[in-house]
């Protein structure tokens, strides 16, 4: 297993690791399987979404923020129960097949890391499985 160290930017932010994650897949050599990708961190999430228009981004992120907004009244005593319902919404853990050595990834899709309570230094745990 790997640790893919992420540094986020802003409370909300999307980060684009499609190149990280297709650097770890071409390095271990394997031409079919599944790679595995899990955030180990409650308030943040990991989703694949279109990473050619920046706006499909920013569209995610303002619903996110009407659906769940920072302005209203929690009992959770950290202040960040938004961060926290968002990253469930989004969710922890993806998979992605690995053929021909690569990610079989539609033509406009990437893979997102998602912060909602940022900025922070997280991680991204990556499994290959070869098969």
């Amino acid at each position: 297993m790997k640790h893919l160290k992420i540094k986020t930017k802003a409370r909300t932010d999307f980060v684009d690791i499609t190149a990280m994650v297709y650097q770890e897949v071409k390095s271990s050599g394997i031409e079919k399987g599944i790679c595995t990708l899990f955030v180990p961190h409650t308030t943040a999430g990991i989703t694949i979404n279109e990473n050619t228009d920046p706006n499909v981004v920013e569209d995610m992120q303002r619903v996110l923020d009407e659906m769940v907004p920072w302005d209203r009244e929690y009992r959770h005593a950290e202040g960040n129960s938004p961060a926290h319902v968002k990253a469930s919404l989004m969710g922890s853990s993806v998979q992605i097949i690995i053929d021909k050595g690569k990610l079989c990834l539609g033509t406009w899709q990437g893979v997102f890391f998602c912060e909602f309570d940022g900025p922070r230094f997280r991680e991204i745990w990556i499994q290959l499985f070869a098969g």
